[in-house]
């Protein structure tokens, strides 16, 4: 994109259209913020960039406010929570009719349709994370202490299983513990997946061969990758210090990540938060 021109940007919630927004505006942009009002933080309206807001769902007011603006590029930066997709949307007649179209009802599928009746007007869709290079996850270990050998195998393990999970586009995240899947993440989330593992793992107790203790250690491996067919326009996988935060409540030890497709929304407050909590990172 050359230096200058409008950048529209589709908010969604979290940090993520800050990071977006402010990395534009560094880079000389004009931006346009078409904000989600079931999604986007209202301190958007005080980072100096022009604002609209829409609903979930109103595809036409999009479309129709980015022609206006003389938008003809953007980014769709920050999640728009996969229940709400299906749930809550009331879509317009244009979204309406791109939704009867599918074959499939799942996010790739509806976001791949919207880019696509994006381009047909002359909207083109940029990769989600061309501003923010720096803050993807690079390859190795990342923090101070790296993965134990039993970390290890939960990696390699849990790869495993999330791709396969990757291809049917059911989530992004698995955790695993003594090379057995705890929980995987459907329309949940990250965080909710990992609590909902760390409770499954509290609850454990044989009560059989040695009360007290449960059948696998309590301490569990986070693998988050990208999709084998992700596409970098949008549902990036993501993750912050507030992840490490809920890992440390469930009793996970290790977190995986696919470099240079994983977005760390603190920067290396990530990894400092990492060290300082004893959790081993690492970019595969």
């Amino acid at each position: 994109m050359p230096l200058n021109s409008k950048l529209g940007i589709i908010a969604g919630n979290g940090r993520f259209p800050f990071l977006v927004l402010d990395a534009a505006h560094a880079q000389g942009y004009e931006v346009v913020v078409a904000a989600i009002k079931e999604e986007t933080s209202p301190e958007i309206e005080s980072r100096g960039a022009t604002v609209h807001w829409l609903s979930l769902g109103e595809l036409s007011k999009l479309i129709e406010t980015f022609r206006r603006e003389g938008v003809t590029r953007a980014v769709m930066a920050g999640q728009v929570k996969h229940k709400q997709i299906f749930s809550s949307i009331r879509p317009d007649w244009r979204l309406a009719k791109l939704l009867l179209s599918l074959d499939l009802r799942n996010t790739d599928a509806l976001l791949g349709a919207v880019a696509k009746v994006l381009a047909d007007e002359g909207i083109v869709l940029e990769n989600s994370t061309a501003l923010l290079e720096p803050l993807l996850a690079k390859a190795g270990v990342l923090t101070k202490r790296a993965p134990s050998p039993q970390e290890r195998k939960n990696i390699d393990y849990g790869r495993e299983v999330a791709r396969g999970l990757g291809e049917y586009d059911i989530g992004q995240t698995v955790v695993i513990a003594e090379n057995a899947c705890v929980a995987v993440e459907a329309m949940e989330g990250t965080d909710a997946t990992i609590t909902r593992a760390g409770q499954i793992m509290a609850s454990l107790d044989t009560g059989k061969t040695d009360p007290g203790k449960s059948a696998l250690t309590r301490e569990l491996t986070v693998i988050k990758i990208a999709k084998p067919k992700q596409d970098m326009r949008f549902d990036v996988p993501v993750i912050g210090v507030k992840t490490i935060e809920v890992m440390r409540a469930a009793g996970a030890t290790c977190l995986a990540l696919d470099a240079g497709k994983c977005l760390l929304l603190d920067g290396d407050a990530v990894i400092v938060s990492a060290d300082d909590n004893g959790v081993a990172v690492v970019g595969d």
